[in-house]
């Protein structure tokens, strides 16, 4: 279900999801002709005893809008002040007059992009909502403008003289406007499906595993860009014992004897009794503090950041590289707090800034994580790692490294995650020719205050994520293991990594507790099912499913399915790939297809929805190929390594290659009808595509690097990531790797169509880089588009730019794989 309502200058554009139907009757003449009545689904009277109806009253709107839900719902009946009623068919409803309020139900399938008129006739007072949107009337009449898939309208009658002279008719705009009209339940998967749904946004279990706190985010219509977030808590019978509703908590913590709950919310750090609810404020005005841990049972260990006063002056004097980032003169120190009382003290101080890595409470040490200096002109930048001891305040430099990411106790030891490169290259596991990606993460087990160092993954192919230390000294670790994100153990005393049995492609958070069965929550999704809450025993590697949105959200929908697709490339390398299928595939057909990647330092993982999705554009008639080129972390040191000084050597040929395969592989596939498109690096893959090959027909490029140089210099981050991707290569020793695997410089030999997508407030990849690009392809007389979202950073967050977003991408491939652009064009009108 592709709900869009695309209604410019109006409500914003959106897609909606719930009753949804399929095809029946066609109305393809260019003259207004009625829907047949058993098409349309009728419920009423609505409280039929009802003294005034909602337009006679000053809060119409929101009495209409209380009932929409329950009428949206795919349900047999509703049950109105208790008396139940049943839907049925309009052609079935005998009475004249009704009293009360009626409502009619029924699903607009289109099969391409179709505009035109909806007319109620003999309904002389009624709302109509299209995928929950209210819309406006001309007398009785609706303009509608709806994109491939289906569309749930929604009628709520307030007066109806006579319901036998009620009809709705449709009248096309032109002879392609076609939609089909059913009451059917089941429909394609839709955008507002994606964004909306209610999905797990975090959880934490208590040490003892007899609750949890679980935190569910969605979105609505009525609240537009605003999520709404319900915080509970959860019993071992997952039973609501507690909810938060006039706030949401922040940075949950449980003590250390299972009797306590502490969570920050409206600026105060409050403390919860689990046993008799009742609740205790710790302190206030903490502005500026943060990851809150039980040091013992009578204080918690925090950080606490400070941001200078706000400069008023005419000018910037910059210090070092670093302050280009807006918060590089912010500081954070380490603090203890007391419970009983609520006074804090520092335990280290500035001016360099300090990072709680771990603490060890039976010690009384901390281990602190710090720049060696301020503002450090490094593309690898040290960190120094010291362990604090709290009692004397004296500091012990464990050691100074070039890569590093985490560290953790494991009883007198430490566990250390960071690259390759790790002391001198301790965990390399390459050809003395080949340069470390030190994106892709490696354990280490320090011994003897980091005096002596063991690799522990160098063989482990995985990329080593978040790690987390249990009570026996094992380690927790969540990886990137090809495209997908999994949950490992470590055993310690055996030197061994377990995967454990999750059952989602792509783990997104977890918690675990610390007696002696170890239990852990984890939240997770497949590429082909949405997102599933779990309990997992560590020992029985077992999970229990506690909460699944798919029945909840996804009911009655189709769903795109799912090939596996590798390949071997020129080079003998196995190149990993999945390709999503429309539900309704038809293999005697041709179909267009979209490639998409990433190419950057990680795959593109298997989660059922994000920034791009891929089970959408699949609903809306594409084939969807998701290639996994040399470079990416998950595969090997091998395979990562040579995204270093490459640029888009190795990249450009994966794709190309794959995409050469998968026509040979799927016939069905219109060879004349393909796109591709990338953000990131993956945008920057994109543009250089576009001057290497013309196997495709159209190309999209999201906040792309057009020049190297410039996004090296000017990207907040850009000199630190090419300190991976172009290590010891900068545009004086190197210029030909700066400027001739920068797409601008060979714009002159583009010949896609090509669209630029781009926020205007990147600060990653900033937006000068789409400039770049049009201008030279404008200069050239290409065919190029760019478009900005108005107040966006790198990625398209707010919900009704990322509906906008995803409409634009659909409308522009439409436009050029399926010779259909009246829904560009309804966007994006020439002037």
């Amino acid at each position: 279900m592709n709900f869009s309502s695309l209604w410019r200058g109006k409500a914003p554009r959106l897609t909606t999801t719930f009753a949804v139907l399929t095809l029946s009757t066609l109305s393809s003449a260019l003259v207004a002709a009625p829907l047949d009545k058993a098409d349309i689904k009728f419920i009423g009277p609505i409280a039929a005893d009802m003294q005034l109806k909602p337009y006679q009253t000053e809060h119409q709107d929101a009495i209409i809008n209380a009932l929409l839900p329950s009428i949206q719902q795919p349900t047999t009946s509703i049950t109105v002040f208790g008396e139940k009623l049943k839907w049925q068919t309009l052609d079935k409803v005998n009475a004249l007059t009704l009293g009360g309020l009626q409502a009619l139900k029924f699903t607009a399938h289109a099969e391409r992009f179709s505009q035109g008129t909806l007319t109620l006739k003999g309904i002389e007072k009624a709302q109509l909502f299209i995928d929950g949107e209210k819309q406006s009337v001309t007398k009785e009449s609706y303009e509608l403008a709806l994109p491939q898939g289906d569309h749930q309208i929604v009628i709520i009658a307030e007066q109806v003289a006579n319901w036998h002279d009620v009809d709705v008719d449709f009248n096309p705009k032109a002879a392609i406007d076609r939609l089909t009209f059913s009451n059917k339940e089941q429909h394609g998967l839709s955008a507002k499906q994606l964004f909306d749904a209610t999905t797990v946004s975090s959880l934490s279990l208590a040490p003892d595993a007899k609750h949890y706190l679980v935190a569910k985010r969605h979105y609505q219509d009525s609240t537009g860009n605003q999520a709404n977030v319900i915080t509970e808590l959860k019993n071992d019978d997952n039973q609501t014992v507690y909810r938060f509703e006039s706030g949401q908590p922040s940075n949950i913590i449980w003590s250390p004897d299972n009797n306590y709950l502490v969570y920050l919310l409206d600026g105060k750090l409050k403390q919860l009794n689990r046993k008799t609810l009742n609740l205790k404020v710790i302190a206030s005005n903490l502005e500026g503090a943060g990851d809150f841990a039980y040091y013992d049972n009578n204080s918690l260990i925090f950080s606490w950041s400070k941001s200078p006063a706000a400069d008023n002056s005419l000018t910037k004097h910059y210090q070092g590289l670093q302050d280009r980032w807006s918060y590089a003169r912010t500081t954070s120190q380490a603090y203890l707090l007391d419970i009983s009382t609520g006074l804090s003290k520092t335990i280290s101080q500035g001016p360099l800034s300090h990072s709680i890595e771990d603490f060890n409470s039976k010690r009384g040490t901390v281990l602190l994580s710090r720049g060696v200096q301020v503002m450090q002109a490094s593309t690898h930048p040290t960190t120094e790692l010291v362990e604090l001891n709290i009692a004397n305040a004296s500091n012990t430099v464990i050691g100074q490294f070039a890569t590093f990411n985490q560290a953790k106790y494991t009883g007198d030891d430490i566990y250390v995650t960071a690259g390759p490169d790790f002391k001198d290259g301790l965990g390399r596991n390459l050809p003395e020719n080949m340069l470390a990606n030190n994106y892709d993460g490696q354990l280490y087990l320090l011994t003897d205050h980091g005096k002596n160092a063991a690799p522990l993954s160098r063989e482990f192919d995985p990329a080593i994520g978040q790690l987390e230390v249990l009570a026996n000294g094992d380690a927790l670790i969540k990886v990137t293991e090809q495209d997908t994100i999994a949950l490992y153990l470590y055993d310690k005393s055996k030197q061994r990594f377990s995967k454990l049995k999750t059952g989602f492609d792509v783990v997104e958070q977890f918690s675990f507790s610390n007696n002696r069965s170890p239990a852990i929550l984890v939240s997770g999704s497949n590429a082909s099912s949405p997102q599933q809450l779990k309990q997992l025993s560590i020992n029985k590697n077992t999970a229990t499913t506690l909460w699944d949105s798919k029945p909840q959200a996804y009911a009655n929908t189709d769903i795109a399915s799912l090939d596996e697709f590798n390949f071997i490339n020129t080079a003998g390398v196995e190149i990993k790939g999945r390709v999503y299928f429309p539900s309704n595939l038809d293999k005697n057909k041709h179909y267009p297809a979209l490639v998409y990647y990433y190419g950057g330092t990680s795959p593109v993982t298997r989660g059922f929805t994000g920034r791009y999705p891929f089970n959408l554009w699949a609903e809306h008639g594409y084939v969807v190929y998701v290639v996994q080129p040399t470079g990416a972390t998950g595969f090997g040191q091998q395979f990562s390594a040579k995204h270093v000084n490459a640029w888009g050597q190795y990249t450009a040929d994966d794709i190309m290659q794959g995409t050469q395969a998968l026509l040979k592989q799927y016939p069905f596939i219109d060879k004349n009808r393909l796109g591709n498109l990338g953000a990131s690096y993956g945008g920057f893959m994109t543009m250089l595509l576009t001057t290497k090959t013309d196997m495709f027909s159209a190309s999209i490029a999201h906040a792309g690097i057009s020049n190297i140089t410039s996004y090296w210099g000017h990207g907040w981050w850009g000199y630190l990531y090419s300190g991976e991707a172009s290590k010891n290569s900068y545009p004086w020793n190197n210029s030909e790797l700066y400027s001739q695997h920068s797409p601008v410089f060979h714009a002159d030999k583009v010949t896609t169509p090509l669209l630029l997508l781009h926020g205007d407030a990147d600060t990653n990849v900033p937006v000068g880089e789409s400039h770049t690009m049009y201008t030279a392809l404008k200069l050239l007389g290409k065919d190029v588009d760019l478009i900005e979202y108005k107040g966006a950073d790198h990625q398209i967050f707010a919900r009704d730019q990322r509906f906008d977003w995803w409409d634009t991408m659909l409308a522009y491939f439409d436009k050029h794989l399926k010779e259909q652009p009246q829904w560009w064009q309804y966007l994006y009108p020439e002037k």
